[in-house]
């Protein structure tokens, strides 16, 4: 006999709080359940009475239009569904590098807002109280307007180095020649990617427990670059570009970003970068400063103290609002519509009005931007869950 208590039994009794909350969670799902389903058939019978088609057979139809700009080929005898495609692509490319940028630079002007350099300071905060009080389509459309009138025309282009050049047509920059060495090389740069990650999280390991501050950022960045240049090397070291050249009409080779991307991309940026700044300056300011006093007595240098101590401290107070700045510079991709960037919601228009499926194309920009915002926040929790401090 060892003395364990029996095992509970669930008790499937009413006098049970959690046989009464089950109940309920089960009512509640029928009731919501039931009401989607109202509303899903009244509508399509409301639209049946009317001689209104309906259905996502349209997908499979020919879009009969062309896209201005695509990350994949895409021409007007496609089929929707790959028309809208592009748009999701589109859409995510904004996004993506969206958030990456707004995130650095928002990230710099919060901890610029604690500089001991008044200037620095002051352009700091001139900079947050600037972009963040401009409504956002105003940005959009100046940014738009800067490319489109202001810079010079396709054949007298800005240039830098003969290589990079800036007019009307966007911004355009030299490639590569893809190659196997450039196959090599980002095959060795992925290949990297682990490695890096596995020399950081041992970096850290050792600094908790010896103190001894490692480069947790530049060393495995510098890892990355070795196994790219090792694969680029393996691959006979290319070194063919693909250099653009200013034509009558349009730029030539290269590749290129639009004005539409450049100005929907830069209005974003800058304007969640704003509000990116306040978040950094408040979870740096809920740091306390005895934890700065404490660095400083260890002899750790101002970087130091704010990449090692006040930094990770703050990110328990920047990572919720900072996945609201995120979740709204992705909604607000949406308003690329204004200048013409073909994102899903311009697509889904021109879908809309070739095909008169209105409540479709608008269930898929639905899906489209929930999918996406959901996806956003999981990651975000699960980063903030990580990056957590243990309590002992």
């Amino acid at each position: 006999m060892t003395g364990r208590p029996p095992p509970r039994r669930r008790g499937w009794s009413w006098r049970s709080q959690a046989f009464r909350g089950l109940v309920y969670q089960v009512l509640a799902a029928a009731v919501i359940g039931l009401a989607l389903w109202f509303l899903a058939h009244n509508t399509v019978e409301n639209m049946r009475a009317r001689g209104i088609q309906s259905g996502f057979g349209f997908l499979l139809q020919p879009a009969g239009f062309d896209i201005g700009e695509s990350v994949i080929p895409y021409d007007a005898l496609e089929q929707n569904w790959k028309a809208f495609l592009v748009g999701v692509l589109n859409t995510l490319r904004v996004a993506v590098v969206g958030i990456v940028m707004a995130t650095l630079l928002g990230t710099l002007l919060g901890i610029g807002r604690f500089s001991r350099n008044a200037i620095v300071r002051g352009l700091c905060y001139g900079y947050v109280e600037l972009f963040r009080n401009i409504p956002v389509l105003l940005q959009l459309l100046v940014w738009y307007l800067f490319f489109t009138d202001v810079l010079p025309p396709i054949s007298e282009p800005l240039s830098v180095g003969g290589a990079f050049f800036l007019s009307k047509a966007g911004f355009s920059f030299p490639v590569p020649v893809w190659g196997l060495g450039q196959a090599l090389a980002a095959a060795g740069a992925a290949l990297c990617v682990p490695i890096a990650w596995a020399y950081r999280r041992w970096a850290i390991r050792q600094f908790e427990l010896t103190a001894k501050a490692r480069s947790t950022f530049w060393a495995p960045i510098a890892i990355v670059i070795a196994g790219s240049f090792a694969g680029w090397i393996a691959g006979g070291a290319p070194t063919a570009w693909n250099y653009p050249v200013a034509g009558a009409f349009t730029m030539e080779g290269g590749a290129s970003a639009t004005p539409e991307f450049l100005g929907v991309l830069l209005g974003l940026v800058l304007y969640t970068a704003a509000f990116i700044a306040e978040v950094v300056r408040a979870g740096i300011a809920s740091v306390a400063h005895g934890q700065v006093e404490a660095a400083g007595s260890l002899g750790l240098s101002r970087g130091q103290t704010m990449r090692l101590v006040i930094l990770p401290q703050a990110l328990r107070v920047i990572i919720p609002p900072m996945t609201s700045q995120y979740l709204n510079l992705t909604k607000n991709s949406s308003l690329a519509v204004a200048i013409g960037y073909p994102d899903v919601v311009s697509i889904a228009t021109t879908a809309l009005n070739n095909t008169g499926r209105a409540v479709e194309c608008i269930a898929i920009i639905m899906l489209v931007y929930l999918i996406t915002s959901l996806s956003t926040a999981g990651f975000m929790n699960w980063y903030n869950a990580r990056a957590a401090i243990k309590e002992r």
